[in-house]
């Protein structure tokens, strides 16, 4: 049976909920005070229906999608995982307008050409991503912030 979880990790979900308390911890820096299972409004045309993004805020209305996913062990594009960004992507999209948009994820870097998970994904689904939307990387190892 393949194990799909982070090496060293209890579960897939205790490594998000690290990494969306870190996230918060960092943007708390930059005056951002943010609430976990942040509840909102979203919907296409009048059927709206509330969703729970992973932080945010109604003043200001800030709302975070955050991942914490990494390149497969042999550097290959985890497939599954691009799916849930996609999604958040078209959270995203039905949210209102009024929101500032941050999609934060962990920096993973690929070793065969350096590129980050998050850059290869803006790089192959620009298509997908509304204009609107922030990308963030949180470098675990300094728990810098990095814009992209």
């Amino acid at each position: 049976m393949t194990n799909f979880q982070r090496r060293g990790a209890t579960s897939n979900t205790h490594v998000g909920r690290e990494f969306e308390e870190g996230a918060k911890v960092a943007l708390a820096k930059y005056g951002l005070d943010l609430v976990s299972d942040h509840k909102v409004s979203v919907g296409i045309a009048s059927r709206k229906k509330e969703h729970a993004f992973d932080l945010g805020s109604e003043d200001p209305k800030v709302i975070v999608e955050c991942k914490a996913h990494t390149w497969t062990k042999g550097n290959n594009v985890p497939s599954a995982k691009i799916k849930n960004w996609v999604e958040a992507m078209f959270y995203f999209y039905m949210a209102p307008t009024s929101y500032r948009k941050i999609f934060l994820v962990e920096k993973s870097v690929r070793k065969t050409n350096n590129e980050t998970l998050l850059a290869y994904f803006m790089r192959t689904h620009y298509h997908l991503i509304p204009t609107d939307v922030e990308f963030l990387e949180l470098d675990s190892v300094t728990d810098v912030l990095i814009p992209l």
